[in-house]
């Protein structure tokens, strides 16, 4: 049986053209969304004749799109957004029409403006009569599609429901759902195990009091969503947030910077880490001693605290034996951002370092960031924007810099 793991938590494209095998992509959308994607249907004009929006709509929970110009989503750029948010774009049914759009490069409605914008792997099932399939000029469209790197599923044999015999026909979904495991199971970071630490540590003075900070684990818990959508194997080490734990992410919840520390510690003991992100907002220090009861105001002395430092996590990971082979920190700066950020990627021995600006209450607890990411080569920057593509766009960069590495280190 095909392994349909990898589905989970993808966000799917699903477009549909105006052919009577439309009705089988119902059946394929809900078979996507029952082993755990999110399916977004885009239908053309032409496909809501033979099955209606309000169809897919109840299928997906999602509304369908099918106009390019729609003054509520392109008020944000719609398509674009739609673009990079899929991590696969499918057409199935796809017409002759659709393949003679798509080759040429036209972009002269919702569907096929996805397809030329988005950098997510791009499928069409073709679907059409055995007399139009065998068609010299469909051949051509088809060998230019994936030539340019779209893969081709199908189409299957038998009769037509014109009557014709012949190949044309949509494949059937099981058939479809298994090409299309295999297509996200060759994501940029198919194979790699990435360990991600995120949130707050809570650092106990009593039983009810502790020091923190205001991280709220968004940017990391985006970081391992992102890592897990491109196909990778995530541990999040996560401390105390308010969060659900993305799916097919595994988590390891912490409260200390000692219990990040160890569980960091037993993550690269155990097996080999391909990389390591510490997006974690780690507390600098803790209290040397923890009440074992309340302190009383006015009967205890609370006017201060006797602190020691806390293990430096990712220091720690970088200068281990077993270290990962990218290691990559965060530095949240108040002021000389891009200089602290720097001398700390140096003194820490890390690959890639990223650099936010955290002064005035920014990023903590916060849908957007920027990332300032410096490496031995230079800088670069993502964002402003919200922390989800921000992540994806750290992620793929990443995945390019282990593929360098892999290649450097088999020549």
């Amino acid at each position: 049986m095909t392994d349909l793991s990898g589905f989970s938590a993808k966000h799917i494209v699903l477009g549909v053209t105006g052919g009577i095998a439309a009705y089988k992509a119902c059946e394929l959308a809900r078979a996507m969304m029952r082993v755990g994607a999110e399916v977004q249907v885009v239908m053309t004009p032409a496909a809501t004749a033979f099955v209606g929006p309000m169809t897919f709509q109840a299928l997906t929970g999602r509304p369908v799109r099918i106009e390019l110009l729609d003054p509520t989503a392109e008020a944000g750029m719609g398509h674009i957004e739609l673009a990079r948010w899929a991590d696969l774009v499918v057409i199935a049914p796809c017409t002759a029409n659709t393949l003679a759009t798509l080759a040429t490069g036209r972009a002269d409605d919702l569907l096929t403006t996805v397809w030329l914008a988005t950098p997510a792997p791009r499928c069409l099932a073709p679907a059409m009569n055995q007399q139009m399939w065998s068609d010299p000029t469909v051949t051509e469209h088809l060998q230019t599609l994936s030539h340019r790197g779209a893969h081709v599923l199908g189409p299957d044999s038998g009769i037509q429901a014109c009557g014709d015999i012949g190949p044309g026909r949509l494949l059937e979904v099981p058939d479809l759902l298994d090409r299309l495991a295999a297509i996200l199971s060759r994501g940029p970071l198919s194979g790699r195990h990435l360990v991600i630490t995120a949130g707050p540590t809570h650092e106990p003075i009593d039983p009810v009091r502790y020091l923190g900070n205001r991280a709220s684990g968004k940017m990391g818990y985006a970081l391992a969503s992102a890592a897990a959508q491109l196909g990778a194997r995530v541990t999040l080490v996560s401390g105390p947030t308010a969060l659900d734990c993305p799916r097919g992410v595994t988590r390891v919840a912490i409260e200390t910077a000692m219990d990040m520390d160890r569980a960091c510690q037993s993550l690269i003991e155990a097996a080999t880490i391909d990389c390591f992100i510490g997006a974690a907002a780690v507390s600098d220090m803790r209290p040397a001693q923890v009440a074992p009861d309340k302190l009383k105001k006015g009967h205890d002395d609370l006017s201060h605290l006797t602190l020691v430092e806390n293990p430096d996590i990712i220091e720690g990971i970088a200068q281990h034996p077993k270290r990962p082979t990218l290691v990559v920190g965060f530095a949240a700066e108040t002021q000389a951002m891009l200089a602290n950020a720097a001398a700390k990627r140096t003194r820490k021995q890390l690959d890639w370092i990223c650099a936010n600006d955290v002064s005035n209450g920014q990023v903590f607890g916060q849908e957007t960031n920027c990332l300032h990411c410096l490496t031995a080569d230079g800088q670069t920057t993502f964002g402003p924007g919200i922390k989800s593509d921000i992540a994806r766009d750290l992620l793929l960069a990443i995945a390019i810099q282990l593929s360098v590495l892999k290649d450097t280190s088999c020549t």
